[in-house]
């Protein structure tokens, strides 16, 4: 008996367009531009993030959405604390390197969105968290990339914030103690998107060819003509994506 293979396979511009969005997605945290994030842009960005895959479709994510100035100011300050602790532990030229980077844009984007997780969500019934229990925070990020990658298909840029206490973010944004902060994101128009990633293009790290990453059956078991081939046809798709 035959099947037939039944696709709903993108056209070819829709697919360059989602692998665009893939390469040229950034973590924007300079080029920041005074201009309002229009309600349907953010809510397409919302949406997006609310439609990402989650483990027995427990759907663990919250979205606190901050314009509130004066609230931002605080996050702000905590950044900047936290910051100072994180500079001290380099020396020297990587010191230096640190201290030039930019690493937050909290005021000067269009709006921050606070991505919370609730680990102890009974929605989906406990279906898949039996053996990786870490899984509700692993589908809140998935809810991170959609919005990232919905924002970059927008013209919207998105830094993710990682340098800022936690207990703080929930002191000042009133979150309960049950509740994970996953992310801290700040959304907004820039004046550009960098060709590279920032850190790559500042020297602070280079990015890992996809064939030193790939193992083939058991961890370690490796196969470098097929790694280094399919690294090649994945840089080609990736460039084609780009010059979409």
């Amino acid at each position: 008996m035959v099947t037939r293979l039944v696709t709903d396979r993108f056209s070819r511009q829709q697919r360059l367009g989602v692998y665009r969005a893939i390469h040229e997605r950034r973590d924007v945290r300079s080029h920041f531009i005074a201009k309002p994030l229009p309600e349907d842009v953010l809510a397409r960005i919302l949406d997006a993030a609310h439609h990402a895959p989650s483990v027995g479709l427990m759907q663990p994510w919250e979205f606190i959405v901050v314009t509130d100035r004066r609230v931002r100011q605080r996050v702000r300050q905590q950044f900047t604390a936290a910051n100072r602790r994180a500079a001290a532990l380099y020396a020297g030229r990587r010191r230096r390197l640190y201290d030039s980077l930019k690493l937050q844009g909290i005021v000067e984007s269009a709006a921050n969105v606070c991505v919370t997780c609730n680990p102890t969500a009974t929605r989906g019934h406990g279906l898949g968290r039996q053996t990786m229990t870490d899984t509700a925070v692993c589908s809140t990020v998935c809810a991170i990339q959609n919005c990232w990658l919905a924002a970059r298909a927008e013209g919207v840029g998105v830094g993710w914030v990682s340098i800022i206490d936690p207990k703080a973010l929930h002191q000042i944004l009133a979150i309960p103690q049950h509740i994970v902060v996953v992310g801290y994101l700040c959304l907004g128009y820039v004046t550009k998107f960098r060709r590279r990633p920032e850190l790559e293009a500042k020297g602070w790290e280079r990015r890992v060819p996809l064939a030193r990453t790939l193992h083939f059956d058991r961890y370690g078991t490796i196969d470098g003509a097929r790694a280094r081939a399919l690294g090649r046809l994945g840089k080609a798709a990736g460039d084609e994506g780009g010059r979409g």
